[in-house]
């Protein structure tokens, strides 16, 4: 038979348990296994002492209290040792296992009731979607750009490149392409925010703002970490400078159908064949092939004729910028108004916080482990939790959205002129260097 807790162990669990120990070190301690300490430290924290004594056999009540303790038992130590393993597939390993042949098997709603008494179950996540500006055919150039980022290439004599690509869905002008070296030392080999605000802004300085740019569900733009994503530090940006970010439907591709066909066009009109001994070299030949594709190189969706041959009206800006007016372009009632259209729901941690948008607010201990519906009052610029019972609210302010949050690194530049890094440079360090030179400031 399998060894049985006595009093004495359960009871010394509860007090280390008191004393601040983790269940390992319980375990290590009293030679118990960790799912073992969890169950009754569980139990003591529920009920306290009076719930320390043993309860072999059947249960009175509770899930799948008609049934065996072996196949129950059975059950919590599958979970345990197998997270991931839902109801059918506890329910699939039960039919196979020669114990319980012939033995009656509880359904697959008693087995998720059970799970939920041990309070193993994964928190429901109520699902949410980011408020999208309607989607309409474009009728004038910069009414709507797509940009993508082509994906990670090597680079001879440079490294690891990713070209993230811009081009106008009107006009079909190629509005830049721009490599991001992503292999020195980062945590993703994917371009940042603080890269794709570079490129842009050297778009935005030749081109100036669009009406709405297309991109796809990278990170970067969209929170992917959670089934009700909060919008990223780089969209709250584009917001607040009046610029919609229209998200790529899942599976539809053509979506982004004019930046999507432009990877092919940029890596045979580049890349490919070429070989550049430094990313000045790599920069200044696909800036040369841009002015050449868009007033030289026909295209057969516009006649035959290049972009700004057939759409000359593309070369004028709809509306003007320059890196040094963006703290008075950004427009902070953009971002409340989209937020009041929102709502996002969020389980509280067991110490009463709640993450939202890489911020962390406090809502005390009262509220752990609770699910809590956040919305946003314009009026008072609050943003409210409420329980999932509606009888308890909550109003705290909101964190990370101000001017200096949004523009990030170009804000220490807006009034410098001139700065000097050391040596060697980062790529982060030159892509500073790259945003100075559009402030027409020196290095």
């Amino acid at each position: 038979m399998a060894r049985v807790t006595s009093l004495e162990d359960r009871v010394t669990i509860n007090k280390l348990a008191q004393l601040g120990y983790t269940d390992a070190q319980i375990a290590a301690e009293t030679g118990w296994k960790v799912r073992t300490v969890r169950k009754w430290r569980r139990r003591a924290q529920q009920d306290g002492r009076r719930d320390l004594s043993s309860k072999m056999g059947r249960p009175s009540t509770g899930a799948l209290s008609s049934y065996p303790i072996q196949l129950r038992e059975t059950l919590r130590t599958w979970r345990e040792d197998h997270p991931g393993w839902g109801p059918k597939t506890l329910r699939a390993e039960l039919e196979a296992d020669e114990r319980f042949k012939g033995q009656r098997l509880p359904s697959l709603s008693g087995i998720a009731a059970f799970l939920k008494e041990l309070e193993v179950t994964r928190p429901y996540e109520r699902h949410s979607e980011l408020p999208q500006p309607a989607r309409k055919v474009t009728q004038a150039p910069h009414e709507k750009w797509e940009m993508d980022s082509r994906g990670q290439e090597y680079v001879p004599d440079i490294g690891v490149v990713a070209l993230v690509n811009l081009s106008d869905n009107f006009s079909t002008a190629k509005i830049r392409s721009y490599p991001c070296v992503v292999g020195q030392k980062r945590a993703t080999r994917r371009p940042r925010t603080e890269d794709y605000q570079l490129v842009l802004r050297l778009s935005f300085t030749e081109w100036g703002l669009p009406d709405q740019i297309g991109v796809d569900h990278d990170s970067v733009f969209y929170d992917n970490t959670t089934k009700s994503p909060f919008p990223t530090r780089f969209h709250l940006w584009m917001l607040a400078l009046g610029v919609d970010l229209v998200f790529g439907r899942h599976g539809r591709p053509t979506d982004q159908a004019t930046v999507e066909r432009s990877h092919q066009t940029w890596d045979w009109q580049a890349l490919e064949g070429q070989v550049f001994p430094e990313w000045d070299r790599l920069q200044a030949y696909l800036e040369q092939r841009r002015q050449f594709m868009n007033h030289r190189l026909p295209c057969s969706t516009l006649g035959g004729l290049p972009p700004l041959v057939a759409c000359p009206e593309a070369i004028q800006p709809r509306r003007l910028y320059r890196p040094e007016w963006e703290m008075e372009l950004l427009d902070l009632s953009r971002i409340y108004a989209y937020l009041a259209k929102g709502q996002w729901f969020r389980q509280v941690s067991s110490v009463g916080t709640v993450s939202l948008g890489q911020q962390t607010y406090g809502l005390g201990v009262t509220w752990k482990r609770e699910q809590v519906e956040i919305t946003f009052d314009r009026r008072d610029e609050i943003l409210v939790f409420c329980s999932a019972d509606g009888e308890r609210e909550a109003r705290l302010p909101l964190k990370g959205i101000s001017a200096i949050d949004l523009v990030g690194e170009l804000g220490p530049l807006v009034n410098l002129d001139h700065f000097q890094l050391a040596l060697p440079f980062t790529w982060d360090e030159w892509r500073v260097t790259r945003l100075c030179r559009t402030l027409g400031g020196t290095t």
